[in-house]
């Protein structure tokens, strides 16, 4: 598939017009991404699930990330003693398929606490919010901007599966020792292939200053010339205005990613930009301009610092297996074998084809090297310290 030209001639207009013929990889990730009218997200370009798609998410497999999810909020009420509302804000809620896993069960197990809730999400692609509004019309779902949301009004959790991967990054390369960034610029001829880069200095100081906040020293000896990676300085932005909005909760966070020790490893030398294109992956984001996923991976150690600056503390980091599995997962897995559902509660299976589907499912969500290896971050803001001392199901293993 080729670029969509429409968006290829946007960002290239984007280039001439800016100082010095160049803008960011940032700004360019920006572009293919959410350009309002042509970008992957923001078109009907998109595609999740496992036919004719890009990428899948958890929530693409099964019922059960949703559902274990949904009794994890149900336990953060019951220890904020189940304040009316409770709000539960879903950034960037896809296809629509996590919320109404979550409502449902809420509906079919929890009626009590559906009552209580106050579903928000919020989505910057209008493709998506026009797919969520028609799968969620038999809730009460409300649709708004992160900056619409009242400073210090929600009670509750702010939770993402998979958004911040997609945030725009920054990229560097190291030159005779130095710290350069890397910039995208057109190319003088006619081929087929528009985009090029270039390196130049950084564009901000805020590049450089982020490896202070993170605790590593690209100037060791570890880090050779041509060594190259990414730097989300948007997390920073997002999460302070989460951090505003939330008065007392939770923030949940699920995303492949690493802490910073071994997300800047040196031996993990050429970064983690991925591009997603019917399955297939790749690392050429200046193909299939417009139409295919661009992400790198989350730096979880600048999350949970950040997150202290603006007043978050961290409760737990997890893989995403164990939390599930501390969630119960184990147990429902077994049931399924027996063609039983949550909780013990039956569900007819047409078929044992069906039975072994649901349990590859399960074996997906919880396997370190597919989904299960994800991170699960959770922080939280007001709460007292007995609710503190409250460990949350799903950061609490076995002994």
């Amino acid at each position: 598939m080729t670029s969509n030209p429409a968006l290829s001639t946007a960002i290239a207009h984007h280039i001439a017009t800016s100082p010095q013929g160049r803008i960011t990889f940032a700004e360019y990730m920006d572009m293919a991404l959410y350009h309002p009218e042509h970008g992957y997200y923001s078109s009907h370009a998109v595609k999740i699930g496992f036919q004719d798609s890009d990428f899948f998410t958890s929530a693409n497999l099964s019922t059960d990330f949703g559902e274990l999810l949904a009794e994890q909020f149900l336990q953060m009420w019951n220890i904020l003693a189940r304040p009316v509302p409770f709000c539960l804000v879903e950034m960037g809620a896809g296809q629509g398929l996590l919320a109404m896993h979550i409502l449902n069960y809420y509906r079919l197990h929890h009626p009590d606490f559906l009552a209580a809730i106050e579903y928000i999400i919020v989505e910057k692609s209008p493709a998506f919010q026009q797919e969520q509004q028609q799968r969620l019309q038999s809730f009460s779902v409300r649709w708004c901007n992160l900056t619409d949301i009242v400073t210090d009004s929600v009670t509750g959790c702010f939770f993402s599966n998979e958004l911040v991967d997609a945030f725009p990054v920054h990229q560097f390369i190291l030159e005779a020792g130095q710290m350069r960034e890397v910039y995208v610029t057109t190319r003088g001829d006619e081929s087929e292939n528009l985009f090029v880069e270039v390196t130049g200095e950084l564009s901000t100081p805020e590049l450089r200053k982020y490896f202070d906040l993170v605790g590593i020293d690209l100037s060791t000896r570890s880090y050779e010339d041509g060594y190259r990676s990414e730097i989300n300085l948007a997390v920073s932005d997002w999460l302070s205005v989460v951090a505003d909005r939330l008065h007392r909760g939770y923030v949940l966070t699920i995303d492949y990613g690493y802490p910073a020790h071994s997300y800047y490893h040196p031996r993990r030398w050429q970064g983690t930009l991925q591009c997603y294109h019917k399955h297939s992956y790749h690392s050429n984001p200046y193909i299939n301009i417009g139409r295919q996923d661009i992400t790198a991976h989350v730096d979880f150690t600048a999350l949970e610092q950040w997150g202290d600056r603006f007043g978050l503390e961290k409760i737990g980091f997890i893989q995403q297996g164990l939390f599930l599995m501390a969630l119960g997962l184990g147990d429902w897995a077994e049931r399924t074998a027996l063609g039983n559902g949550i909780a013990g509660i039956s569900r007819q299976h047409t078929d044992i084809s069906e039975l072994l589907q649901r349990r590859r499912a399960l074996h997906q969500l919880i396997d370190p090297t597919e989904l299960g290896g994800f991170g699960v971050l959770v922080q939280s803001k007001g709460l007292h310290q007995r609710e503190i001392a409250q460990p949350l199901r799903g950061l609490t293993l076995p002994g």
